[in-house]
């Protein structure tokens, strides 16, 4: 069974956030403060969840995707991890100061789970080897944290002895957030069919933060993700990679998202 951390006294339960629906995506209007609550209460008295970080390349992949869109609608909280869906929940009429940056929500998470001895597994990375250097960057990084555990899968469909070698070593490391990196759609499909079998409170999908914290992939300057162009600081950096999913996606996003805002958008205050 998962391990349980004594939390303030006065801190209650903390409810869903409300949502707004981004081409038939929920997204939680919240923040940082509100998550990383809502995730310490999640840890301290369940129920058991699972959280998805969300850009652009998400949610267009879930109008073409049957399995990924259910993952998303069965999530605890889905949170605006790209400029661009904020802005896109500010155009709607709903006040949205920022996004929640997968990389930064990991480490604020990771910087406050090093206080309270929060338990701690890696499921993902480009390979063993870059899995074990985000664990030593994060021990570094965060004196005092527990890495229980980790595992990079590799890239292909796990057998049934894996999956459940794997079910096996995360309940037995007591894990209080799984941390999944393992890239959009896999991390959000394997979080929904691994929720039931997995003792661990806490899945957190960030995809690329796994990359960013080992080091492995520089992250745009802060400016660059404020004017909402992070996509092309990283298309120019990995550009074998990742020239599909920006051409094939962004536009799409620009064009779907203008029929969405004639159809039920409003100007904030109107």
């Amino acid at each position: 069974m998962p391990t349980q951390h004594s939390l303030e006294p006065q801190l209650s339960p903390v409810e869903p956030p409300r949502t707004v629906d981004v081409l038939d995506v929920p997204l939680a209007l919240t923040d940082y403060a509100w998550t990383l609550r809502w995730m310490e209460a999640m840890i301290a008295r369940g129920p058991p969840g699972y959280v998805c970080v969300c850009n652009v390349h998400t949610v267009m992949a879930a109008g073409e995707d049957s399995e990924l869109r259910r993952a998303l609608l069965s999530s605890s909280v889905n949170v605006p991890d790209g400029q661009p869906l904020v802005w896109a929940i500010n155009a709607l009429g709903h006040p949205l100061a920022g996004r929640v940056y997968g990389p930064e929500l990991m480490s604020l998470a990771w910087e406050h789970g090093s206080r309270c001895r929060q338990r701690f597994y890696l499921y993902g990375g480009r390979n063993q080897g870059a899995l074990v250097q985000l664990a030593l960057n994060l021990r570094r990084r965060y004196p005092g944290v527990r890495v229980v555990g980790g595992y990079s899968p590799p890239h292909r469909p796990l057998t049934d002895q894996e999956q459940e070698k794997v079910t096996r070593d995360i309940n037995r490391a007591r894990a209080d957030i799984v941390w999944v990196g393992i890239g959009v759609p896999k991390q959000e499909k394997w979080m929904s069919q691994m929720r039931p079998r997995l003792n661990a409170p806490l899945l957190v999908g960030v995809g690329a933060a796994f990359d960013f914290h080992a080091g492995l992939v520089p992250q745009a300057p802060y400016w660059i993700q404020e004017a909402g162009l992070e996509w092309a600081y990283r298309l120019a950096h990995e550009p074998r990679r990742l020239w599909r999913r920006y051409l094939r996606y962004n536009p799409r996003f620009l064009t779907a998202f203008a029929r969405q805002f004639a159809r039920d958008g409003r100007v904030l205050g109107h």
